[in-house]
């Protein structure tokens, strides 16, 4: 996890989102297209290609009709840094044993609207909690009293 505090994203909640799966797919398939976008975000093709077209306007992708979709060099720095948050959140709540499918759901509300600054303070706050084991434990156990 690195400790370097980068600038925050930009763009819309929806166009990280997209960006996000675009950059997924081209690590998990070597290749992203609206088809699977769709399918992956649950969305219409329609609304995806709509949404493309835009943020190939805004020069976030380039997309060619029937030929598929590629981040451009900052839709790659957007999706890395919503990825790199998603990851940061991720590994911090995996921490206190919490249920993945919770984890991802509740990521996928808050990862779009944290501050730089809060982010850093979670990365620093999981470093500790990693090197300190028992004050992980004691957290653990007062949040066992709370539920």
């Amino acid at each position: 996890m690195s400790e370097n505090v980068t600038p925050p994203p930009r763009g819309t909640r929806a166009q990280e989102d997209y960006l996000e799966q675009i950059l997924t797919l081209i690590e998990d398939k070597g290749y992203a297209r609206v088809v699977d976008i769709a399918s992956n975000l649950g969305i219409a093709q329609a609304s995806v290609t709509g949404m493309i077209q835009r943020m190939d306007a805004e020069g976030l992708v380039a997309y060619e009709k029937y030929r598929g979709v590629v981040l451009t060099a900052d839709g790659e720095r957007i999706a890395r840094e919503i990825v790199r948050r998603h990851e940061s959140l991720a590994e911090f709540f995996a921490l206190f044993g919490l249920d993945e499918k919770s984890i991802y759901d509740d990521i996928e509300g808050i990862e779009h609207h944290m501050s730089q600054p809060i982010l850093a303070a979670i990365q620093a706050l999981t470093l500790e909690l990693k090197r300190q084991p028992a004050l992980l434990e004691r957290v653990k156990k007062k949040m066992a009293g709370c539920s």
